[in-house]
């Protein structure tokens, strides 16, 4: 069980035998388990609380979170793992080595181009293109004499839920709270990360792992079970060294020899 809710800090260094190795630095935890799902709720799970708020909160929050702190961030993991309501979790459970992903939400760009979101490469600066040099050009023909859907246009970049999968964890500062992870990390900073490890999902998407394979060995096309497929016997009429087209071949000669007499 690795996952942990923190906020996303800054970008620093680290140095190492290689050289110089960019990180980002991420306040994680300390987290408390609010809520365990299990077969009741259809699928295994497990919720955790991030940093307290000192906003009422609704009633039937407060129902929820009853006997545990009033917390500003929920996070579910799926996840088979064990934990009891109110166990705490730091970022003591990972250590430097470890590869995790992380879940933001991108940076808000607002209203875009299409050079900015398509990254399209844009007309050319002479020749006629004046007021022309970022704009998409035509975007349909006369026959279908509407616009076909999926055109790429301009529209809102950013603000999306990203995953950023196979960072390495470079250090791991238990005093403070923090995590050095090698490599850039989605949204801005004071942005909400949901860190989980190999094999836990995050909000709620479906784990697979390599133990789902190997549950499942039926066929792929049919869905039984595959079976080794035997050669088919040879007629017992025939000698076992004997061949099918060899047999027919010594019954025509017999045949001919018969015909002559």
């Amino acid at each position: 069980m690795k996952f942990i809710l923190g906020k996303k800090l800054q970008m620093t260094q680290r140095f190492n035998d290689t050289g110089v190795v960019p990180v980002t630095v991420v306040s994680a935890g300390p987290c408390t388990v609010t809520y365990v799902k299990g077969e009741k709720d259809g699928y295994r799970a497990i919720q955790i609380g991030f940093e307290t708020s000192r906003k009422k909160l609704t009633k039937s929050l407060e129902g929820h979170l009853k006997d545990l702190a009033h917390f500003k961030f929920l996070g579910e993991f799926r996840t088979d793992a064990e934990a009891k309501r109110g166990q705490m979790l730091s970022v003591g459970m990972f250590k430097p080595g470890d590869t995790v992903q992380v879940t933001g939400v991108s940076k808000g760009k607002g209203f875009q181009g299409v050079v900015k979101r398509h990254h399209f490469s844009g007309s050319p600066k002479t020749h006629g293109h004046k007021d022309q040099l970022r704009m998409p050009g035509s975007i349909g023909a006369t026959e279908p004499k509407h616009v076909l859907r999926g055109t790429r246009m301009g529209g809102h970049l950013g603000a999306d839920q990203v995953t950023v999968k196979n960072l390495e964890v470079v250090e791991v500062d238990e005093a403070k709270n923090l995590l050095y992870l090698k490599g850039a990390v989605p949204g801005a900073y004071h942005a909400v990360l949901a860190i989980s490890g190999e094999g836990e999902a995050v909000f709620g998407e479906p784990a697979a792992g390599p133990a789902a394979n190997e549950e499942n060995k039926a066929d792929v096309t049919t869905g039984h079970e595959a079976q080794e497929i035997k050669p088919e016997a040879a007629p017992e009429s025939l000698d076992a060294t004997e061949t099918v087209p060899a047999a027919a071949a010594e019954q025509v000669r017999v045949e001919k020899k018969e015909d002559k007499k």
